[in-house]
């Protein structure tokens, strides 16, 4: 049911959509909550760095250490704290550009869409930029990133933003 009501929601307001603005890149600092079905919540604090169409380096400073790079469906995961590299292939990741320009306006600075199968909501703030993501995990988790002082441009950002190089002494898991 709830599926219904969205798709007709998704319907409803398809005709008065505005587009989200997509920047060629920016770069902002993060808060990641994440709350589990017993209500848990986790919360990590971080910067991102973002290229157009999906290159994106998300380094985490708290509660843990780690950097996370994707780009073309590859993830690199930097743990400092495990002091191990991760490395993974994946098709059902966060594609901010395609969440994005598939988003239809609902009402103030709100905006929803689904993507691969998750409902995703987002808030602009005042500027039209990226404020809030929020979604449902493939853990069934409740993920709510929140951005601060994003920096909008139109050039993309150097490539050595998004180097997850690995320290020789850490650990590799392909």
């Amino acid at each position: 049911m709830k599926k219904v009501l969205f798709t007709i929601l998704i319907a409803i307001i398809g005709i008065n959509a505005q587009d989200i603005n997509i920047p060629m890149s920016f770069k902002a600092n993060f808060i990641q909550q994440i709350k589990n079905h017993k209500g848990k919540v986790i919360k990590y604090r971080g910067k991102i760095y973002y290229n157009n169409p999906d290159t994106t380096k998300w380094i985490y400073r708290s509660p843990t250490k780690k950097e996370v790079c994707s780009s073309d469906g590859k993830i690199i995961v930097i743990d400092h704290d495990l002091e191990q590299a991760s490395y993974y292939r994946v098709d059902r990741g966060l594609n901010l550009a395609k969440v994005l320009s598939r988003a239809k306006h609902h009402k103030g600075n709100l905006y929803v869409t689904k993507y691969k199968g998750k409902y995703y909501t987002i808030v602009l703030n005042k500027r039209g930029q990226i404020n809030q993501i929020a979604y449902k995990d493939n853990l069934d988790n409740t993920v709510n990133l929140i951005f601060t002082g994003i920096r909008y441009s139109q050039k993309p950002l150097p490539s050595s933003k998004f180097i997850c190089a690995k320290p020789a002494s850490y650990d590799s898991i392909h």
